[in-house]
């Protein structure tokens, strides 16, 4: 376990990188005892920062919800991190490349919700009844630690959350199988992912339950209105200036997008 001074470093080393716009060397091997909980304490103090700089937070996003990626990650669940309002992109945005590093994108489903969503014990079924509106997104995901990551190292660079682009048909709910929503994206004309939504975790709401009982074990929740992106089901694709993105969700619409 870490010291609060040195949960604190961690905070600000992964602040100041990302306003400078630079990778800086991992939160693991500059403090080697660092364990979950701090990694989840340091992501804590660097939203607060945002938040003095006037950031908004506006939802989470969750991670690793596939169990090859957990494999990888040497985990046995998803993790999670913080969305704020600078982070928020709509379908047709030019998007600046150049305000990450090594920006990648990846299939997701936006979940809205409707009312306040508490845990412990949610199921799947509750997140149904406490979501408003389900809408296609992207996240764009980005690091600002070098290789090779701890899973430690993600977590606490916000899980390596960079931004969301939201589009396509808004839909509630129970008006479309959630759990069988295909999708394809797309790079300058050329088909680079496909997948389908219940590669997360067997359902997308599963992740959310999930994410919604974690929160509850340090005193959180999820609040009406907030949105929750319930976790990627393609492989993350690698994006530069010039890159033309189209992802299309079939009935769910498309979500188009360029990087300048």
């Amino acid at each position: 376990m870490l010291t609060d001074d040195e949960r604190r470093r961690g905070a600000e080393d992964l602040y100041n990188a990302d306003r400078e716009r630079r990778v800086i060397p991992q939160l693991s091997r500059t403090f080697p005892n660092i364990e979950l909980e701090d990694a989840y304490a340091i992501q804590g103090m660097w939203a607060e920062k945002r938040i003095a700089d006037g950031a908004r937070i506006i939802g989470h996003k969750i991670g690793l919800t596939s169990r090859a990626m957990q494999m990888a990650s040497k985990i046995t669940e998803p993790d999670y991190g913080y969305l704020t309002d600078d982070m928020l992109y709509r379908d047709g945005a030019q998007i600046p490349a150049g305000r990450f590093m090594a920006p990648r994108l990846e299939v997701e489903l936006a979940f809205v919700m409707s009312e306040t969503l508490e845990g412990p014990g949610i199921q799947i079924y509750d997140v149904m009844r406490a979501t408003e509106f389900v809408v296609p997104a992207l996240e764009i995901i980005d690091y600002r630690t070098e290789v090779p990551r701890a899973i430690t190292d993600t977590i606490a660079d916000n899980a390596a959350a960079g931004g969301m682009i939201v589009g396509g048909r808004t839909v509630r709910p129970m008006d479309v199988n959630i759990r069988w929503v295909g999708a394809t994206l797309s790079k300058n004309g050329i088909i680079e992912e496909s997948g389908v939504s219940a590669a997360i975790m067997g359902h997308p709401a599963a992740g959310i339950a999930w994410l919604v009982n974690k929160l509850h074990a340090v005193g959180a929740r999820l609040e009406k209105g907030q949105i929750v992106l319930a976790g990627s089901f393609t492989r993350p694709v690698s994006v530069a200036p010039g890159d033309v993105i189209h992802a299309d969700y079939g009935p769910l619409g498309a979500i188009g997008v360029s990087f300048v």
